[in-house]
């Protein structure tokens, strides 16, 4: 008779290439998956509802695999620390297992989880899944984490990297043995579910159809897509919003519907095959922007006060201007500038942008508007599909110049990003339909007249893009000279 482990799955929702489940089954055939439902995060005031919706569905797909693998997968609406163990006690679990994270409150919460279930004779183990490298094992010649990404990016991509691992045997018969009725009656009146509640019923409503599509197949054909075509040409295409040239994987690798050492060896599978050096170019610039997920998710882990301010002390009491209409414009898609607009509607309405424009409005926010970038990085987390705290503070802290960055100083003008990344102005366009007849020269410069604007019920520019940067280089340079 196998004994009982519970798996805990969090931002690992998938059963194959699963190195934590991989080590439970390793040791059981009995393995029983438990997600849990936790209101510390869920009702903070920065979740997306497209990303509760996108993760319910993950959830959905994760129940499903262990059925077909004979198994479960059990839910609770519980504080972790008292929810995992009394479950765990209530059905004779020997062991839970689960897979580290980096995050603050993760960091904390698992801390409070191991005591709980170890004063209750609960045996713990936990493993690095998410990064193929783990902090520890990247660090300077000096043994200190590295807080600039071109060293970071030369020792990560030296090291080799694991292949996927199999989480199950390869057999006919099932490969996981479940709860019993009668422990499926003691998890029920510990409260344990099976059936998932939808994310309106958690307090999250997402009307418009979810722009990825969530779970472990979904994922693996976008990986599929992604390497079959667009990869080739990533390194050019990724720059340009209207076109289809980005993998579409964040809020997969977000959750973890896809393993990262799958999609590491789907990069070199394509590698491999490359029959030009320009391609193989094309899939090391994708290869470098997995490693500055891995960079940001390792400054979160090593330097967890980032995820409350910034990095640089030039920032750290910096005198933003926080103009609330001004904010409120940048928000709704209303500023004046179109391709500032453009992105803004997209991720109001898809709850996804494209990774170009998330730049340009994050400059335009902090330094065109003068507004402290934490409200940013706020917004975009009450928005985003993939909304990641380590990757997107890292992203913000750079559009800010307030992070790990040797360029601490950097201003996008809005009018020539749109000119060389949206050239015919699809993008625009698209998510500003009122400005589609416009000629498309006036339409990317945004020199279009105030009668014509009026007329197509498009504002006027909120600011002089020149004026505020010379303001902010101003208040940037008087703010290091007093630092």
């Amino acid at each position: 008779m196998s004994d009982l482990i519970l798996f805990w799955h969090r931002s690992d929702l998938r059963i194959s290439d699963n190195i934590g489940l991989a080590a439970a089954r390793q040791q059981s055939a009995k393995v029983v998956g438990i997600f849990c439902l936790d209101r510390a995060i869920l009702d903070r005031d920065d979740v997306a509802p497209a990303r509760v919706t996108y993760m319910i569905g993950c959830l959905h797909d994760l129940q499903q695999r262990y059925r077909e693998a004979g198994s479960q997968l059990l839910v609770i609406q519980d504080e972790p620390s008292r929810g995992i163990p009394k479950l765990a006690t209530a059905i004779d679990a020997k062991a839970v297992f689960w897979n580290w994270d980096v995050e603050p409150y993760s960091k904390q919460r698992d801390r409070a989880v191991t005591n709980a279930l170890q004063q209750a004779g609960i045996r713990v183990e936990n493993f690095w899944d998410r990064l193929l490298h783990s902090p520890d094992e990247i660090r300077s010649g000096t043994g200190q984490p590295y807080t600039v990404y071109t060293p970071f990016w030369k020792n990560w991509s030296a090291k080799p990297k694991a292949e996927p691992v199999e989480t199950l045997p390869i057999t006919n018969v099932e490969q996981m043995t479940g709860l019993t009725l009668e422990e499926q009656e003691k998890a029920i009146r510990c409260g344990a579910i099976q059936l998932l509640p939808t994310a309106q019923s958690l307090g999250f409503v997402w009307e418009n159809p979810l722009v990825i599509e969530p779970g472990e197949d979904a994922a693996r054909e976008k990986l599929e897509e992604f390497g079959d075509r667009a990869i080739y040409a990533y390194q050019e295409q990724r720059n340009f919003p209207a076109v289809n040239g980005t993998s579409q994987l964040s809020a997969a690798l977000k959750f973890g519907a896809i393993g990262i050492r799958t999609v590491w060896q789907a990069t070199q599978t394509v590698m491999d095959n490359c029959r030009s050096e320009e391609m193989r170019a094309n899939i090391r610039t994708w290869q470098q922007e997995l490693a500055w997920r891995e960079f940001y998710q390792h400054a979160m882990y090593n330097f967890p006060e980032l995820a409350e301010g910034p990095y640089r002390e030039t920032f750290k009491n910096f005198p933003w201007e926080d103009g609330e209409q001004l904010f409120q414009a940048w928000c709704e898609g209303q500023t004046g500038y179109p391709i500032v607009d453009a992105a803004m509607r997209q991720v109001n309405q898809t709850g996804w942008m494209h990774n170009r424009c998330r730049m340009i409005v994050a400059s335009f926010l902090t330094k065109d508007l003068i507004i402290n970038w934490q409200r940013g990085e706020k917004y975009f987390m009450q928005k985003l599909i993939d909304g990641d705290l380590s990757a997107n503070n890292g992203g913000w802290q750079w559009s800010a110049s307030s992070g790990m960055d040797p360029k601490p100083l950097r201003i996008f003008n809005p009018a020539s990003q749109a000119q060389k990344f949206d050239p015919e102005g699809e993008y625009i366009r698209r998510w500003v339909p009122e400005l589609r007849r416009v000629d498309t020269k006036m339409l990317l410069t945004g020199n279009i007249s105030p009668l014509e604007r009026k007329i197509l019920g498009y504002p006027e520019p909120i600011v002089d893009h020149n004026q505020q940067q010379r303001k902010f280089k101003e208040l940037y340079k008087q703010q290091k000279t007093d630092n």
